[in-house]
């Protein structure tokens, strides 16, 4: 029995990801051909959606980050989704058409992603995953499918974006 809870443990150090950290730049790609940068949204709170199209629970969420966008983005919230699964670059406009999305929505491959998140290759991943980055480029929040934050995320969303909307962006 005390080894299970050690071998838990451990799954779950090796899973976490380090916080706060700089959020890379990151590119991804888009309907239009054109490649959209993580850097490109400094000086905003972003939340950045890792999805699956066809996956319910990430449609849910993409829901409510877009509802969430839309009462705080005049104040500096910005948010983009990035697909991973396959054939994402023939479905990510029918996505934000059919949720209507005011947020992009574009693919990458997965190793890039997996990279981001800082998921360990030998996990299988959940979806979605939601980063929050502040208006500096710091990864502050990061939570993989199934975590406790989705059985709320509308609430959960703006108790952690107000805050970092909030706090005053550091001179470069």
């Amino acid at each position: 029995m005390r080894f299970f809870a050690l071998a838990t443990l451990t799954a779950f150090s090796i899973a976490a990801a380090d916080l706060p950290r700089p959020a890379p730049d990151f590119k991804v790609k888009m309907a239009s051909g054109k490649h959209v940068k993580l850097s490109e949204f400094k000086g905003k709170v972003l939340v950045v959606e890792v999805l699956l199209t066809t996956c319910s629970h990430c449609q849910k969420a993409s829901q409510g980050i877009n509802r969430v966008q839309r009462e705080l983005g005049a104040q500096g919230m910005a948010s983009i989704g990035i697909a991973v699964n396959e054939m994402a670059h023939m479905l990510t406009e029918d996505y934000m058409k059919q949720f209507n999305l005011d947020f992009p929505v574009g693919w990458s491959e997965r190793e890039p992603v997996i990279q981001l998140l800082q998921h360990p290759v030998m996990l299988m991943m959940s979806f979605p995953n939601v980063l929050i980055i502040d208006r500096n480029g710091q990864i502050r929040h990061q939570f993989p499918g199934g975590d406790k934050f989705f059985e709320n995320e509308e609430k959960n969303l703006r108790d952690l974006v107000i805050p970092l909307l909030k706090a005053p962006k550091k001179s470069t």
